[in-house]
């Protein structure tokens, strides 16, 4: 007996060396991984406002802008400014994306509601983007409540009014829509547009991982979610899911988007219908071919159609405010 327990400990000892040096690989994988997805290659902008403005008057007003996130990172985006005392819109991209992808929207958008516009690039993504790291709708979250602030500050051109009346919209798409939702219960967002919304943000990064490195995909998306406890120590990285933050709002107007071509946002898009709490407004198109994570590679006709209904949901949405404002005035 004393024999096999002297053999039990020796391969114990023996044995524990390669556990250890297991866990650790594990964990530097995962860490890896986490670090390299929250740097996302940078594509450059598809348009400028610039070469946008060449084809558009609207377009040839947008203005590049500047503001401070809550822990004080530097945030940019494109402006471009509606009539006074009418609400804004904020337009939040995809996970790899940028505000170029969102120009035409925005535009769009603008003349056909006289909204004022800003189109934000996201943490980790842009031009000059190396300095901060995408969190995957986390600090993306705290960003935007910044910059709805942002947002109702603004004044007129002469600098004497506000201008801003009537509320906030945000649309979002994939980890914007995430970082939307999180934000939608700030009291002067009235109005959020969410396609391909992912379950939590852990769906983000699984997504952005499989991307990067498709090989033996299930197991680096599960060694990614395990690296985020030691790569975003500082709590920057929520855990909690898109229909836990459903659940919280109260009388908003939400429209949710998605389509078969991004199926496993389509399903979880799907699935977030049945969270919200019925003082909620909510229009959902959860069939599109395609939904906004591939309108870029859409027919003209297809994308047109796409931002009509994106502008059409807002303008239904703040008509309200904006007949009561008119009386006002």
């Amino acid at each position: 007996m004393a024999k096999v327990t002297r053999l039990t400990k020796s391969f114990i000892r023996l044995l524990l060396p390669v556990v250890l040096l297991l866990l650790i690989s594990i964990a530097v994988a995962g860490v890896w991984l986490v670090h390299e997805a929250s740097r996302p290659v940078d594509t450059g902008y598809l348009v400028t406002p610039e070469k946008y403005g060449m084809l558009s008057s609207r377009g040839a007003q947008v203005t590049e802008e500047t503001w401070q996130g809550k822990d004080g990172s530097a945030q940019k985006g494109w402006l471009l400014r509606g009539e006074p005392n009418m609400p804004a819109v904020i337009l939040l991209h995809r996970y790899g994306a940028n505000r170029s992808h969102l120009l035409d929207l925005g535009v769009k958008l603008n003349e056909g509601t006289n909204f004022t516009v800003l189109m934000p690039d996201l943490r980790g993504h842009g031009n000059g983007a190396s300095e901060q790291k995408c969190t995957f709708g986390g600090c993306e979250s705290d960003d935007l409540s910044a910059t709805v602030e942002y947002v109702k500050g603004l004044k007129t051109a002469d600098g004497q009014f506000q201008l801003i009346g009537g509320g906030v919209g945000i649309y979002g798409l994939e980890m914007g829509a995430l970082s939307a939702l999180a934000t939608a219960g700030h009291p002067d967002v009235k109005a959020i547009a969410l396609d391909s919304i992912p379950a939590d943000s852990d769906a983000v990064l699984s997504s952005a991982i499989g991307q990067r490195f498709p090989f033996a995909r299930s197991v680096t998306e599960k060694l990614g979610q395990l690296g985020t406890y030691a790569y975003f120590y500082d709590g920057c990285y929520k855990r909690g899911s898109a229909c836990d933050m459903a659940r919280q709002l109260q009388n908003r107007n939400v429209l949710l988007l998605a389509g078969g071509d991004a199926a496993e946002f389509q399903e979880s898009t799907s699935r977030l219908s049945k969270c919200f709490p019925n003082s909620v407004k909510m229009d959902s198109k959860t069939d599109l071919s395609p939904s906004g994570m591939n309108i870029l590679n859409a027919s003209l006709e297809t994308s047109a159609s796409y931002d009509q209904r994106v502008i059409d949901f807002f303008r239904n949405a703040f008509a309200q405010p904006m007949q009561v404002a008119s009386r006002a005035l």
